[in-house]
């Protein structure tokens, strides 16, 4: 049986981390090349999109792509991750607080903003993630970046806590988003529960369990296509002589008019072959997929 080449869509289980999925999914079903696209922190669920043998070349398509998030906010309670698992810092009763000065609070972080992320984070600072230099209680300079949230959709108010619907850019740090939301009310608030409910192109209520998928003896019948992540590259079908010219390496004789600076290229035979890239006015190899030979 040939080498799985694509994804699948994960719903991942509460307090599992990222690599804990990853890395069952590996043993169980004997794979050697698994991968994921995105972490998520193990209190959150939802979307977690696993990349299965070449697939893992194109994690970077499906991790930078659109999130989509249903975070629920403890508003009146700050913590040291900005989560649940935090210890808490500082406690103010948020009771005079309404629906509507919440919603009114939320309009300032739609659109390009700056954005700290947590101490507690992966982001890495001199060759070691923040949250190892922050358990071992060593403080790092936290530099702001620019993200960009679409939408903020108050869907529940229970006081004190606020569930609302997030769409945004990869890089988004929805425990961020619920802390600042806290200083902005002055009554600060963490992250008490989150659900990815969409990554690109693939949604929550497509997911599989993790369970249930490695339970079907025919479990690759719930691979996704890799085209799924690279919909929105624009594609171009090789003629059989630049299909040899990808596969070799060489870049194709000829003219596939396509304004962009990368592009899905497909053999002669309709399959996915290789991305490639725009250079010096032709189409060069950026990945070539060897499945497609």
């Amino acid at each position: 049986m040939s080498d799985p080449f694509g994804f699948l869509n994960i719903d991942k289980p509460l307090e599992w981390t990222s690599h804990d999925v990853v890395g069952r999914v590996r043993r169980a079903l004997k794979l050697k090349k698994v991968g994921h696209a995105g972490t998520l922190d193990p209190l959150a669920t939802g979307v977690l999109i696993l990349c299965l043998g070449q697939a893992t070349r194109l994690s970077e398509f499906a991790m930078y792509s659109t999130k989509r998030y249903r975070a629920r906010i403890r508003l009146g309670v700050q913590t040291t991750t900005y989560d649940a698992e935090g210890e808490i810092t500082a406690q103010v009763d948020p009771s005079h607080l309404t629906r509507a000065a919440i919603e009114s609070a939320l309009i300032p972080f739609l659109g390009v903003i700056e954005q700290i992320p947590p101490l507690y984070s992966a982001i890495k600072q001199g060759g070691r993630k923040l949250y190892e230099l922050a358990r071992e209680g060593k403080t790092a300079e936290l530099k702001p970046r620019p993200v960009r949230i679409d939408t903020l959709e108050v869907i529940d108010w229970s006081p004190p806590e606020i569930t609302i619907d997030v769409t945004c850019s990869a890089g988004t740090y929805i425990r961020s988003l619920a802390h600042d939301l806290g200083l902005t009310l002055g009554v600060g608030a963490h992250l008490a529960g989150l659900i990815r409910t969409g990554s690109g192109a693939f949604r929550l209520e497509d997911a599989t369990a993790l369970d249930d998928m490695l339970a079907d003896p025919d479990w690759r019948r719930r691979m996704i296509a890799p085209d799924v992540a690279l919909q929105h590259l624009p594609r171009i079908d090789l003629d059989a002589r630049d299909t040899d010219h990808i596969r070799h390496g060489r870049a194709p004789e000829g003219e596939y008019a396509v304004h962009a600076s990368l592009a899905r290229a497909y053999d002669s035979g309709g399959v996915l072959l290789a991305i490639v890239e725009a250079r010096d006015g032709r189409w060069r190899p950026h990945k070539v997929f060897l499945s497609a030979e």
